[in-house]
């Protein structure tokens, strides 16, 4: 019986000792309300890229389309103002639904990536809200490079960094509110 004992607690040792990994991709969703209407929120975040800019230079000094025109297959360079760490991103849009309020890209290119990422696909749903106003829904699903894994612990730091981002991308999306709610007659 005391052999038993001991292999089972060599077996529970050496279990939690192996480090699980995790293979790409993985997929990350979150909302924001919004006192702003669906039309008016998805004209600034899919119609119009200037919006940003303005309201937050620091954040993003200026969106150019590269190829297309502006609708599905465009691709655009996204150049990060100076308050940022990184210079650009490169998205391509995939589906832009002006009836339903949906808007996919994907982030194909960035110096954020590293060797790391290959690719970050967005799916932008925003609908109107039971209490006025808009509920904006976000999946991000992120790709890995080639044979890339992740233990659990890389990927827990990983999460920090990608919630620092929706941190940003939640203040962005404050301050284009900010600006539209004083300026009813703005993206109507």
């Amino acid at each position: 019986m005391n052999a038993i004992t001991q292999e089972a607690k060599l077996k529970l040792l050496c279990k939690s000792r192996i480090k699980k990994t995790i293979i790409a991709p993985f997929t990350y969703d979150y909302e924001v309300t919004s006192s702003i209407p669906p039309a008016r929120l998805f004209k600034v975040f899919s119609l119009d890229d200037n919006l940003i800019a303005t309201v937050l230079p620091q954040a993003i000094k200026g969106v150019e389309i590269v190829e297309g025109d502006g609708g599905a297959g465009t691709i655009k360079l996204i150049t990060f103002g100076e308050g940022s760490q990184f210079k650009s991103a490169k998205h391509a849009v995939g589906a832009l639904d002006k009836d339903n309020f949906t808007y996919s890209y994907t982030v194909i290119e960035s110096d954020a990536f590293a060797d790391v990422i290959e690719k970050v696909a967005y799916v932008v749903q925003i609908e109107a809200s039971a209490v006025g106003g808009s509920i904006c829904k976000t999946s991000s699903t992120y790709y890995t490079k080639a044979d890339i894994q992740f233990t659990e612990e890389q990927l827990e730091g990983g999460k920090e960094k990608i919630k620092a981002g929706k941190e940003k991308a939640l203040a962005m999306f404050k301050a284009v509110e900010a600006y539209l709610l004083p300026n009813p007659d703005a993206y109507n």
